[in-house]
């Protein structure tokens, strides 16, 4: 034989080899895809709707939502002014006030519920008249979802006022809050002081 039939009978041996190749791949290849065999199977099972896979989504949620409801201080609860028996509003008789330094929460979204964990700190300043070492501070913390009140409860923080020290930190947490949720709820977390109005 030829050099050149010898060089082109072992290029025909390799095609042949690629070819054998690729048809056993092909058929492993057909044979998982329509078989029904375990991996058809479970490829079948792979193939969820649109609502599912919203579901799983929302499971797969961190434990630090993305949508967690802000911290808003209520309108009109802002500052807490205490004047004891002297005359409201004038500053000679204020004996403290009370207001907030800062507001935060973490959630944790499960089974259609938002668990909410929030903060808020805060201080309070002696006035001209004040000479207390132990103030109580009243707070009001309300959850709204979509315009109504899904959550309301009152809190009293005790302050001690060390002197010389005319002013104090206090913290509040609240843990216990937990709201239905849907995608598109409208929540907000209120926090303020209650004057018991």
């Amino acid at each position: 034989m030829t050099r050149r039939g010898i060089a082109s009978a072992r290029i025909g041996m390799r095609l042949a080899g690629i070819a054998a190749t690729a048809a056993a791949l092909t058929a492993c290849s057909m044979g998982s895809m329509f078989g029904g065999g375990q991996d058809s199977l479970q490829l079948a099972n792979a193939n969820a709707t649109p609502a599912q896979i919203a579901q799983g989504q929302a499971n797969a949620l961190p434990s630090i939502a993305t949508k967690c409801p802000p911290v808003k201080i209520t309108p009109g609860a802002e500052a807490l002014f205490y004047y004891g028996g002297g005359k409201p509003g004038n500053p000679d008789s204020l004996h403290y006030q009370a207001e907030f330094d800062q507001e935060t929460r973490n959630c944790v979204v499960s089974n259609g519920q938002i668990a909410v964990k929030m903060g808020v700190s805060g201080r309070v300043l002696l006035g001209p008249a004040g000479k207390e070492t132990s103030v109580k501070v009243p707070l009001k913390v309300t959850v709204d979802r979509n315009g109504m009140a899904v959550f309301s409860e009152n809190y009293v923080v005790p302050v001690a006022i060390t002197p010389p020290a005319q002013s104090a930190e206090f913290v509040k947490v609240v843990d216990n809050i937990a709201i239905p949720y849907l995608n598109g709820d409208d929540i907000t977390i209120w926090v303020g002081f209650n004057s018991g109005k």
